[in-house]
């Protein structure tokens, strides 16, 4: 009995120790929880290891533990106790604070430091987003999630993938590195270092990025992006570039929802299917509607194989003509008047008769007298009256000048006019106002032979009711100024070309407009130009140089077609003026003067109403012998190789010869003469220039008044 009861004493003693132990066990390490003691919360079966005088428990099926306040659940585990660190196998879930859950097929967990490393199918996610890869590292402590093997993320539609990512919990930011790539339902975003928030959903730019939406590519080093709203703010010359056009400037704000990009320091917009360069200091391109408008110094450039144009204004404005946009066109018959149409509204239109014009006229000359839009339609029709037979009667007809030498070479369909005019005798010459005097060829070469009927050097006959023929070296326009047929014209005529009308560009330029290229120059206020018609607008006081000569009017208006000038107007208080030399002007002014194009070159010129010229005549030594002062109707300019060379006075000619000695120095300068050399620019350079320096220019100008010879 004795030895029966000190058994049980013994047994006592070791199970209640065994107790005292493990509570003591369990009240020690409660003060650690939150740091660093790994709680077991249940499991199927315990079974302990021992290897190497090292201790292990291994649970298996439905274990779970705590570790402050995350959760660890597993298929199975083991524990080193010693170590403090946990290795899980199947379906690992981690839950921390009910924040952050994270899955793989095997964990390996260091309890003092907080480190899980989890492998296998591992992902993370906070409820919105979602971080894997084939191996993911995650910091309880820091809350930071990691990996460097490969991943992607996943946030709504945009996934983002790269070779490295750091996932920070508590601000929602992502780092990415190497490789990086989001993809978005809307574009896709390609880079080498990305920094990423997943609550904002805005990407910070820290490295070259390309962003990609299917229309447009943007090209940046630095900057923010909103992915979700389509806003953006870039910095270190970005670049956004789509199928026809690409800009370029220090800082680019954009919104994909609007369009609207608005470019800041040293912008550069080009057109690559117009080839069309835009330079200034600010400026907003509407992406959608295809529109830049510049408004800091700006200057834009058109290409050209030889003469490239410059184009410069306080602003300058360029778009793309709608497909709806209608251009006005007037259809007058004898018997009915129609209304024209712009867009929706109504312009009356007044009834006029039609000019008939033989078809063999039409055939003959099919570039030398295009059809003229509705404002200038006045002028056209009189223009074609001109040379109407059934209004030779009321109209005066160009006469064959004395020589053979100074015959301009008429179109086929006149010539036969000349000669169908039967009731004339070859030898006979009708003289009467407004009548027709036809020169035949015989009679032309007869005069030519007696040069004693013309003054010497050659000059001009002049009477009233009479026309002059004179040889001229006035107002020439050299060789190379051809390029005034191409000055003005775009790279191509885009009307004729087979393509969709909304990639017809028009631009707008207003206040201080400057052009510049090697063979013409000019200002005017205001400019208009669009492809659909592929006409040059200048507007309020335009003048322009072609090398020495000066053109100018109310309004100036140059056709284009096919990459060349095809006609130029000068409408309304038309003048052209060429320094004879100081304080000597040679001038021709009407109410409108409209010069045609033959190939590169000019060919003709035709003013029309109180047409007036003064002209300087010099000898073949160059010494200056008369001046001669013409009132026409209409005058006819005829040049040969770019040089003046017969000037027609048609319908009511009446004119006085002066000796050069004795001209009268107050009637040596038409009405309305201006000389603005000062106003024309010296060199494309000069349009880099700040606006303020145009207005200064602009005022430094001298006004327009009569100078003292």
């Amino acid at each position: 009995m004795q030895h029966l009861a000190k058994c049980g004493l013994l047994l006592a003693g070791l199970f209640l120790g065994g107790i005292f132990t493990a509570r003591a066990q369990e009240a020690e390490p409660s003060q650690k929880d939150t740091t660093q003691v790994i709680h077991i919360i249940q499991s199927d079966k315990l079974n302990v290891l021992t290897k190497d005088s090292v201790q292990l428990n291994r649970f298996i099926g439905n274990a779970i533990f705590r570790q402050g306040n995350t959760l660890f659940y597993c298929d199975s585990a083991l524990i080193n106790r010693k170590e403090n660190v946990l290795d899980a196998y199947g379906h690992i879930h981690i839950n921390q604070a009910d924040s952050i859950h994270i899955y793989g097929e095997y964990l390996h967990y260091e309890g003092n430091t907080r480190l899980a490393t989890l492998r296998d199918n591992a992902r993370l996610t906070d409820g919105k987003v979602t971080l894997s890869g084939p191996e993911l590292l995650y910091d309880m402590n820091a809350r930071i999630g990691t990996y460097v093997k490969g991943g992607k993320l996943v946030n709504g539609k945009s996934v983002l993938t790269s070779q490295e990512g750091y996932y920070y919990a508590d601000t929602k930011d992502v780092y990415f590195n190497y490789n990086v790539l989001l993809v978005d339902p809307q574009y896709t975003l390609t880079t080498d270092t990305l920094l990423y928030n997943t609550a904002t959903k805005i990407a910070t730019i820290l490295a070259p990025t390309t962003i990609n939406d299917g229309k447009s590519v943007m090209y940046t080093t630095s900057g923010e992006y909103n992915t979700e709203t389509g806003e953006g703010n870039f910095d270190s010359r970005p670049t956004i570039e789509d199928s026809t056009a690409t800009i370029t400037a220090d800082r680019i704000t954009m919104d994909k929802r609007t369009g609207l990009a608005y470019a800041v320091g040293n912008m550069i917009y080009r057109d690559t299917a117009q080839k069309m360069t835009l330079l200034s200091n600010y400026g907003t391109v509407n992406q959608i509607e295809k529109t830049v408008l510049a408004t800091q110094h700006p200057l834009m450039i058109l290409e050209r194989e030889k003469d490239t144009l410059f184009l410069a204004a306080d602003s300058l404005y360029s778009g793309i003509v709608k497909k709806d946009t209608n251009t006005v066109i007037v259809k007058v018959t004898a018997d009915t008047v129609k209304p024209v149409t712009r867009g929706r509204r109504s312009l009356p239109v007044q009834k006029v008769s039609p000019p008939v014009i033989p078809d063999s006229v039409k055939a003959a000359l099919p570039d030398s007298i295009p059809d003229i839009p509705s404002d200038t339609s006045a002028f056209a029709r009189r223009l074609q009256n001109a040379i109407d037979p059934e209004n030779a009667k009321k109209q005066a007809v160009m006469v064959a000048p004395p020589g053979p030498d100074t015959i301009p070479k008429l179109p086929d369909a006149l010539a036969k006019l000349v000669d169908s005019t039967k009731a004339l005798k070859p030898d006979s010459i009708v003289l009467s106002k407004d009548s027709v005097l036809i020169a035949f060829k015989e009679k032309a070469a007869a005069l030519a032979k007696d040069t004693s009927k013309l003054p010497h050097p050659a000059g001009i006959v002049l009477a009233k009711d009479s026309i002059g023929i004179m040889k001229a070296k006035a107002l020439s326009i050299p060789n190379d100024t051809s390029g005034m047929a191409k000055a003005l014209t775009l790279p191509a005529d885009t009307s004729a070309q087979k393509q969709d009308t909304t990639e017809i560009r028009f631009i707008r330029a207003w206040h201080n407009v400057r052009i510049y290229s090697d063979s013409l120059q000019g200002v005017a206020d205001s400019l208009y130009y669009s492809g659909k018609d592929s006409i040059f607008r200048f507007y309020r006081n335009p003048v322009l140089w072609a090398n020495e000569t000066q053109l100018s009017g109310d309004t100036i208006f140059m056709y284009t077609k096919n990459q060349k000038a095809d006609k130029l107007l000068l409408d309304q208080n038309g003048l052209l003026v060429k320094e004879a030399g100081r304080n000597m002007y040679n001038q021709i002014k009407g109410n409108q003067i409209t010069g045609y194009f033959a190939g590169q070159a000019i060919d003709w010129m035709h003013v029309d109403g109180n047409a007036e010229s003064i002209y300087y005549v010099q000898d073949d030594d160059s010494a200056y012998v008369s001046v001669n002062r013409t009132l026409s109707g209409v005058i006819n300019i005829y040049f040969r190789e770019g040089q003046l060379h017969t000037i027609s006075f048609i319908k009511d000619p009446e004119g006085t010869m002066y000796p050069f000695g004795q001209r009268p120095m107050d009637q040596m300068k038409l009405e309305n003469f201006h000389w603005d050399i000062k106003r024309r620019p010296k060199s494309k350079y000069e349009l880099f220039g700040t606006a303020g320096d145009v207005k200064k220019k602009e005022e430094e100008a001298p006004k327009k008044e009569d100078d003292e010879f």
